[in-house]
């Protein structure tokens, strides 16, 4: 899956074309538009209604001086008053903890802590630079020196396969690829479930020969069905381990050979079903969709820390060159920057954009000392905010709001922000939680570190293109104080399940340590078996590192820490810095002196090519997830249904109505069928309900109990081989029949659909959720109809116009409309920000109770 051509990659890093500045895309347009900046500083400079501090706008109260302490003295007796404070407490008073014994031994506590903490720390540095110089001078000698010198020294991931191969050769790891038994997957049922899925495609594509690309007779039981079957069962995030990272940590590239033919099958079987006339749209569109909400996603996520962030620049080269970047793309803080630009950029910019020379255009610490210093003494900031906006368009391809960067590109721009309250919940910015927000503004919240960047109000773009402050104009700051890897939210909002983490926060980097090995960086001595740096130098890093974390809890629970430049500073150790695949480029000595610096093109050339180096051993694990999740996401975007939008409908009526229409429509016709068809494939002469004796095609389980009208006919007269609908009722009639309907008692239609036997034929046909019991296109036009003529007008002619619409849509007939409520989002990409739904599931989620007939209950 993973290209491994080096002529379809961009510039190398050290490459003259990539220092040439004047081959960037835009390289001479700075997208500033200066109205936008303007409003930018308005806000800033607007007073900021926030919980925790005092309301600037609200009109001073009126203060009344008594000078006497009570009654029973002079009235004339003077009263000190109490000093006012100049700034107002770190922690508020409902926040301040209270008992003699706790004022007491604060402080005391915190120093023997912070003592304790530091004697670990000074520990922890001995204890890695023991391991360091143990490997060093034991492990790495000799001609397996001289193979990992070249494995580093690779320019390219074609060049970094090949020394990878040579060297799992020299140390024997290719003998362990052939053995299927390992402790962390199950390998019987791999193999069992590998044998299954070749012999079921094998056939089917007999069967489809055989067949001369017919479809396979109905009722018939074949090979094809099983296959989905098993396919279903097996196309699961992890399925049994096989995509456990300890399958990777073995060698420097590949895994076990089972895994590999399991991975290569399901993806050949995947394109099978994908391409087979065996199975029709409608069941291959709800086949993807059950496998896409069991799979999951991938994110690349990106962390936070200063100028260390341009190492992220190299890890998404290699993700690029190798045609793996994900779709769903996170940053914070410094992150948010590398993200933005990868998000607001296609591919072919950024194959020219991720060289040195866009050194040039990172010029955001352009001033001196000087300036800046007077700056920090005056505002408690090193930058000033309205600059960096300005700087920032460039990356962000102008003032592009979130939802305008995912209609560009395809990719999905996450940023994490932190309210400058400390209380108050994090957000996760992306085209679905803040569509309009635009993209720079978010970036410089996350960037917001106190000291160095003040907090800064999110703008939102307007339907006329003017900017306004966004979220009340309330105040944001670095997302990396509290949320630097939002795993959650990603799952929550785009269904995440793979993360792929690059780490590069200078406090947190130098505790990642593998005393196992980790994705592509085996263990070289005892065939993988033994300890980096020896049991003891593996034992005492982790204990030292265990204890560390825990008086830091300590610190956190205890309410110790002070709150320096009012911000809770305990989060920033004690979160989730790690994914599924983590990966942390190594820093030099050099990068905390220019860690608030802009980088020079050969200091950018040279974090552009470790962040590569550091990413080459995890592309294979990747590219075989990659190799399945595309293949799921080929099938959702073929088949996902497109069709004309029906706003006006969805506009002019609400919710409430269209479940009262709908209902009425079903208790107008015979004995309490449906007159009108929930769906166009109801109209059809030859369709069969899901559920014998169904009026509509909903699956076993599902009836309706209506009231059957006294005075209703027993059948519908026929004219011309047509139904001659009744005229619609007036607007009283139908609000009478709704209260009638009400009415709980049972009729005999309803009884007579219940004791009806199920055909076993129809008991595994069921929908793969109540999504796809949504009315379709058809429907919402006979809705669009009635509502015309019975709501509003109630005209004779309305109601000959809706028999016309009636029987045009009987003659139609056809399976589902065409249409796909909530389409209006999905984009000339094909494929839309969703978690297990199509884009249309937000719609859907609010319509469902139209396609259930069901009326007055909580959905």
């Amino acid at each position: 899956m993973a290209d491994v051509d080096k002529r379809t990659d961009g510039p190398e890093p050290y490459s003259s074309a990539g220092f040439d500045f004047t081959l960037l895309p835009d390289y001479d347009n700075d997208f500033v538009r200066e109205e936008h900046f303007v409003e930018f500083e308005k806000a800033l400079a607007a007073p900021e209604n926030s919980p925790s501090t005092e309301d600037l706008t609200a009109p001073p109260p009126e203060r009344t001086f008594i000078s006497a302490l009570n009654d029973w003295r002079p009235v004339h007796q003077r009263v000190k008053r109490r000093k006012k404070s100049k700034a107002p407490p770190r922690r508020g008073k409902d926040e301040t903890r209270e008992g003699f014994v706790y004022v007491l031994l604060k402080w005391p506590l915190l120093l023997v802590v912070l003592g304790w903490l530091l004697f670990l720390s000074i520990a922890y540095v001995f204890t890695r630079l023991y391991i360091y110089l143990y490997e060093h001078w034991i492990t790495w000698r000799g001609t397996r020196q001289r193979l990992r010198q070249r494995l580093n020294d690779a320019r390219s991931y074609e060049e970094w396969i090949e020394g990878a191969k040579e060297l799992d050769a020299y140390l024997g790891n290719e003998s362990w690829k052939e053995k299927a038994d390992y402790a962390y997957y199950d390998s019987k049922t791999i193999a069992r479930v590998h044998q299954q899925m070749v012999k079921l495609r094998e056939k089917a594509e007999a069967e489809e020969r055989a067949a001369s690309g017919s479809n396979a007779s109905k009722g018939q039981h074949t090979a094809v069905e099983d296959l989905r079957a098993l396919l279903e069962a097996s196309m699961k995030n992890n399925f049994v381990g096989f995509e456990n990272p300890r399958l990777y940590s073995e060698t420097y590239y590949g895994t076990k050979d089972l895994v590999q033919k399991f991975v290569d099958e399901a993806e050949t079987s995947l394109a099978f079903l994908l391409r087979t006339n065996q199975l029709d749209a409608e069941n291959k569109r709800a086949l993807f969709k059950h496998l896409g909400s069991n799979f999951g996603r991938t994110a690349l996520c990106l962390s936070g820390g200063a100028t260390f962030a341009y190492y992220h620049f190299g890890v998404a080269k290699a993700l690029m060159d190798a045609e793996l970047l994900p779709e769903v793309i996170t940053g914070t803080s410094g992150g948010a920057l590398v993200a933005a630009l990868l998000c607001t950029r296609t591919d072919e910019e950024l194959k020219k954009l991720l060289v040195p020379a866009l050194a040039h255009r990172i010029t955001a610490c352009h001033e001196g000392i000087l300036t800046w210093s007077k700056r920090w003494y005056k505002t408690g900031a090193r930058f000033d905010s309205v600059d960096w906006a300005k700087k920032c368009a460039w990356m962000t391809h102008g003032s592009l709001t979130f939802k305008e960067a995912y209609q560009r590109t395809g990719r999905i721009l996450n940023v994490s922000c932190v309210p400058s309250d400390p209380h108050s919940p994090t957000i996760l910015a992306n085209y679905i939680t803040a569509p309009d927000c635009v993209v720079w503004s978010a970036v410089l919240a996350s960037a917001a570190v106190p000291g160095i960047l003040n907090p800064v109000v999110l703008m939102k773009k307007n339907k006329d293109g003017s900017l306004s402050p966004y979220s009340f104009g309330h105040k944001w700051k670095d997302g990396s104080l509290r949320t630097d890897i939002p795993l959650k939210a990603l799952n929550l909002h785009f269904n995440v399940r793979f993360s792929i983490v690059s780490q590069v926060n200078p406090h947190i980097n130098i505790f990642f340590f593998s005393s196992r090995g980790s994705v592509g960086r085996p263990v070289t001595h005892r065939r993988g078996r033994g300890w980096r740096g020896g049991f003891l130098g593996s034992a005492t890093e982790q204990y030292l590192k265990l204890d560390l974390n825990k008086w830091l809890k300590v610190l956190r629970h205890l309410e110790l820490l002070p709150r320096p430049l009012g911000q809770d500073w305990s989060e920033l150790w004690l979160q989730r810095f790690s994914g599924t695949i983590t990966i942390w480029p190594k820093s030099i000595p050099s990068d905390f002196v220019y860690i608030l610096t802009d980088p020079t093109p050969q200091r950018l050339a040279r974090m552009i090519h470790v962040g590569q180096q550091s990413a080459f051993p995890k592309l294979k694990f990747i590219a075989n997830r990659a190799k399945l999740e595309y293949a799921i996401q080929e099938g959702r975007r073929k088949f996902r249904p497109r069709g004309a939008r029906d706003d006006d409908i969805v506009n002019a009526l609400s919710e409430e109505d269209l479940r009262s229409l709908l209902k009425r429509t079903r208790s107008d016709g015979p004995e309490g069928g449906a007159l009108y068809p929930a769906s166009g494939s109801e109209s059809s002469s030859t369709a069969e309900p899901s559920r014998p004796g169904s009026p509509v095609n909903l699956p076993l389980g599902f009836t309706f109990a209506r009231k059957k009208k006294k005075n209703a006919p027993a059948e519908l007269a026929v004219t011309d081989g047509k139904l001659d609908v009744p005229d619609s009722p007036s607007l009283g009639k139908r609000l009478s029949g709704w209260w009638s309907a009400m009415s709980p008692q049972a009729t005999t239609h309803s009884t007579e659909l219940k004791s009806r036997p199920r055909d076993p034929r129809y008991i595994h046909d069921r929908p793969n959720s109540m999504f796809e019991f949504r009315p379709s296109g058809d429907m919402i036009g006979v809705l669009k109809g009635r509502k015309q003529s019975e709501v509003f007008d109630n005209s004779d002619d309305a109601d000959e116009s809706h028999d016309t619409s009636r029987r045009r849509q009987q003659h139609k007939g056809g399976a589902f409309g065409g249409t796909d409520a909530g389409m209006e989002d999905a984009d000339d990409h094909g494929e839309a920000a969703d978690f297990g739904d199509d884009e249309g599931d937000q719609d859907e989620v609010q319509n469902v109770g139209v396609g259930l007939g069901l009326e007055g209950q909580a959905l």
